[in-house]
């Protein structure tokens, strides 16, 4: 019996303490330390290795509102070729304009039946993402969506999973208070040209040539294409072979290379 109201009190106690938490978020949510208070009471009671806070729009380049800074206070050289344009072939990102869906999400969940073996898996997330990715993801409107993005360079574990989906409601609580004021900040600051840019653009390419492409190049097999676009695998491979012969290129690290080159030159 004491055993039993000892171990509810300490969970009482443990209670109080993740109030206290939520209490010092709430008071920071109009301040400039609210990111990195966030993450720290994250931080308290799960590992990670990355974090970033940005909003996924359409047609245009992820908005940055927070992230993780450098050890040695440089930049984030792979970050910005993701910005710059690999942005699109992630999972995530793709997720973001299909699904809208709310809440948690997991690397799992979003990415195609290939995507270990693509080259943005192998020259970008690997690299700078290592291993696993949660995402708490709050759709604003129809044109974008706010995330919350915890990379790791292990599997998170499912008692971490576990704790990921319960804290989920104050976190997510908290990202919609907080986008009420990043927004009004926003419309303060002189608006920035960005689009979706990127190797596949003037070349000659049909939309549906480029759309091909980008889902190839996101890890998604033949078949998956034909799915996702209504159309046959043979039609899937007709695309393929017309823009490989526009681009000049006879892979499909080659046409990788061929998307990211305008970031190159």
């Amino acid at each position: 019996m004491g055993n039993q109201i000892g171990v509810e009190v300490e969970l009482r106690l443990h209670d109080m303490a993740w109030h206290g938490v939520v209490g010092r978020l709430i008071e920071q949510l109009d301040r400039p330390a609210f990111w990195p208070a966030l993450l720290g009471a994250l931080g308290d009671h799960l590992a990670f290795d990355s974090w970033v806070a940005l909003v996924f729009r359409r047609n245009a380049a992820p908005l940055v509102l927070a992230e993780q800074a450098m050890a040695d206070g440089g930049v984030d050289l792979l970050f910005q070729d993701y910005l710059q344009g690999l942005y699109q072939l992630d999972p995530f990102y793709v997720a973001s304009l299909e699904s809208r869906q709310p809440g948690l999400i997991r690397l799992d969940e979003v990415a195609p039946d290939r995507f270990p073996f693509t080259d943005y898996y192998q020259r970008y997330f690997r690299l700078n993402i290592v291993e696993d990715e949660v995402q708490f993801n709050l759709p604003l409107d129809d044109e974008r969506t706010l995330c919350l993005s915890l990379g790791a360079g292990r599997r998170y574990s499912p008692e971490e999973m576990a704790l990921l989906a319960m804290v989920q409601p104050w976190v997510m609580a908290l990202l919609r208070q907080r986008w009420r004021i990043e927004a009004a900040q926003l419309l303060s600051l002189p608006v920035e040209a960005s689009s979706a840019a990127d190797g596949l653009d003037d070349k000659g390419l049909t939309a549906r040539e480029k759309e091909v492409a980008r889902l190839m190049l996101g890890g998604h097999s033949s078949k998956a294409i034909a799915g996702r676009l209504s159309i046959s695998v043979e039609t899937v491979r007709v695309h393929k072979k017309h823009l490989y012969a526009k681009l000049g290129v006879n892979s499909q690290s080659e046409l990788f290379s061929a998307f990211l080159r305008p970031r190159s030159e």
